[in-house]
């Protein structure tokens, strides 16, 4: 199978980043844990809010980079071991990437009964059309 690049159509000038950013979308490996929800919370704000439980602040970190937003989860080792009869509650260290579009901000993150909320606003253009001026010639 050929791979597509958006290179090859010469009309569609300075679209780089775009393939770019398809490529990393591709690539972030998201195999569903842990499960999130994405909701639009009006037309220009979203929350993501990712099912954590077992872990507290201190086990996960939030990071932007480079236009992705990076959730990473590790639990601190515990002192005392614990055995456990059935262990059916995700614990294990993830990492979860979320391509963020241009203008798109990271707000504040809360954590509330077992769930990561993270909200997101995105900012409005300062305007669409834009008119070129057409210089006399000599």
């Amino acid at each position: 199978m050929t791979k597509l690049s958006l290179t090859a159509y010469p009309h569609m000038l300075g679209f780089e980043p775009l393939a770019n950013l398809l490529e990393r979308t591709a690539k972030s490996g998201n195999e569903g844990y842990p499960p999130y929800n994405i909701e639009q919370t009006t037309d220009r704000s979203y929350r993501i809010s990712l099912a954590v439980a077992g872990f507290t602040e201190a086990d996960l970190s939030v990071t932007v980079e480079d236009r992705q937003l990076v959730i990473r989860g590790r639990q601190s080792e515990e002192d005392t071991p614990r055995v456990f009869l059935h262990r059916g509650i995700g614990t294990r260290q993830f990492q979860r990437v979320f391509v963020l579009a241009e203008g798109v901000e990271v707000g504040e993150a809360a954590m509330e009964n077992g769930l990561l909320h993270l909200d997101l606003t995105q900012s409005v253009p300062d305007s669409i059309v834009k008119t070129i001026a057409i210089k006399k010639g000599r």
